[in-house]
């Protein structure tokens, strides 16, 4: 009965292939299911799932959703106000001279708005709105076209400080702390500023192998279709705004905002810009509103559901078999880190980030962090895959998002096709963040081999004390 766990992420996965209902519904209905299997057969008792009401009581105290409400606003204001459009404009008119201006505007528009926007579907929403057309009437590819579309779509994934990050951030420190009570690690638990500086760098990199990519890939653009010189107003607007958007990127990843600070700053500056531009009138107000109420509620409808699957879980003892399972892999801790970012890959094809940081990262996450202490390395490593997974056709969570936006018939051959020299970047990076560990920008107390003497015991050793830590 210790496996259940993995048969109920395998029920999930046929059942939303199968059902097409939202992903809350499907968790709570195969966590219902597997419990009465469960009581039923005696595994467990009613009263353990009576822990269900402290742990949402526990969730909900958490001070770090309070960002999660404002991240979504951002989301849907940025999508309902023309600043998008404005900040395209400006930056295809300032990249002319190379030709391809407006694939590489798309791309920076991805990179600037991304992370404020929330999430990968806020992000492609804005994106299938402002890029997608006009690059079709520059005469670019479809195919590159959609592909794009997706890649600058999930930017805002490890460029801090997303709401993906800050959620891996929050489900690593837990992890990380659940792993340092097990091998009696002396070092400074890993926090989400800790994963905002380690993502820096490879985000970085990532940026510059797709901005190669789409210098390569596009052909160069008629001059006569793509003049479209914005105004002193309109130029003036994108410069503001852009000045604005990276200050406050860079204050939460430097420490000198927190997150949820810098989300209602956001938030508050393109209330004011609409308000004062006239396009935020009360319709339209009303309607970011409702649209805000309802993304939110439904993320903490899966925060609730997660949490259910993963007592359920638990209470089969899923997680203390992963855990001696993982501990007892042969080959040392980079073949762990293999496998187990292996098994993030494929639940990934099916799961979103959400879904994934929820519902899969604290199934294996702790006894990962129990081999492999470099917390910060594993979660950047995390992101990465979570990222790459998006755009694999024809499950990747952006594609689906693009091409149902979009309605695009390209065939998943073709998308494939254009997508492929993005995911090799993505490739590179990983590789390169694998083979060295020390290129991440990190505390000193974060560096490899910070960790206490007590990181050093065996495998054996530490496997018997991660199973004796979950018995308790």
């Amino acid at each position: 009965m210790e496996t259940s766990g993995l048969w109920m992420l395998a029920a999930v996965a046929c059942a939303m292939l199968a059902t097409g209902l939202a992903s809350w519904i499907v968790l709570c209905g195969v966590a219902l299911a597997f419990a009465a299997l469960g009581l039923v057969a005696g595994v467990f008792t009613p009263a353990l799932l009576a822990a269900l009401y402290p742990r949402l009581v526990g969730l909900v105290e958490n001070d770090l959703l309070q960002a999660l409400p404002l991240y979504v606003l951002m989301g849907v204001l940025i999508n309902r106000l023309p600043l998008a459009d404005i900040l395209f404009r400006v930056a295809r008119h300032a990249l002319a001279r190379t030709g391809r201006g407006t694939p590489l505007a798309g791309l920076a528009l991805g990179v600037l708005l991304a992370p404020m926007s929330g999430s990968v579907g806020a992000s492609v929403a804005m994106l299938s709105r402002t890029v997608h057309p006009r690059m079709a009437a520059t005469g670019y590819a479809e195919d590159r076209n959609v592909a794009l579309v997706c890649v600058a779509s999930t930017l805002g994934v490890v460029i801090p400080p997303s709401l993906v990050l800050i959620l891996l951030g929050d489900a690593m420190m837990r992890a990380h702390t659940e792993a340092a009570n097990v091998a009696g690690l002396a070092g400074r638990i890993v926090n989400t500023q800790d994963v905002f500086h380690a993502a820096l760098i490879p985000a970085a990199l990532l940026l510059v192998l797709c901005a190669i990519v789409v210098a390569f890939q596009g052909a160069r653009e008629n001059p006569r279709v793509a003049a479209d010189t914005p105004g002193r107003a309109e130029t003036l607007t994108a410069c503001v705004a852009a000045a604005l958007i990276v200050a406050l990127l860079a204050a939460v990843a430097l420490g000198r905002m927190y997150a949820v600070e810098a989300a209602a700053t956001g938030g508050m500056a393109l209330i004011a810009y609409g308000l004062a531009t006239r396009t935020l009138d009360r319709p339209v107000l009303a309607g970011v509103l409702r649209e805000t109420i309802a993304i939110t509620g439904s993320l903490f409808a899966l925060l609730v559901a997660a949490t259910l699957f993963t007592l359920v879980q638990r209470a089969f003892g899923t997680d203390r078999w992963l855990a001696a399972s993982i501990a007892h892999l042969p080959g040392g801790a980079y073949a762990t880190l293999a496998v187990v970012l292996a098994s993030l890959a494929a639940c990934a094809l099916v799961l979103d980030a959400f879904e994934m940081i929820f519902v899969v990262v604290p199934l294996i996450a702790p006894a990962l962090l129990v081999r492999v202490s470099d917390a910060p390395w594993v979660a950047v490593l995390t992101l990465l895959i979570l990222q790459a997974s998006f755009l694999v056709p024809p499950f990747g969570y952006a594609v689906l998002m693009a091409r149902g936006r979009l309605r695009s018939t390209l065939g998943t051959r073709e998308l494939a096709r254009a997508l492929a020299p993005y995911v090799a970047a993505q490739a590179v990076v990983v590789a390169l963040v694998i083979a060295f560990p020390g290129m991440l920008w990190r505390d000193a107390s974060q560096a490899p081999g910070a960790a206490a003497p007590g990181a050093q015991k065996s495998d054996e050793a530490l496997g018997r004390m991660l199973e004796q830590q979950l018995d308790t």
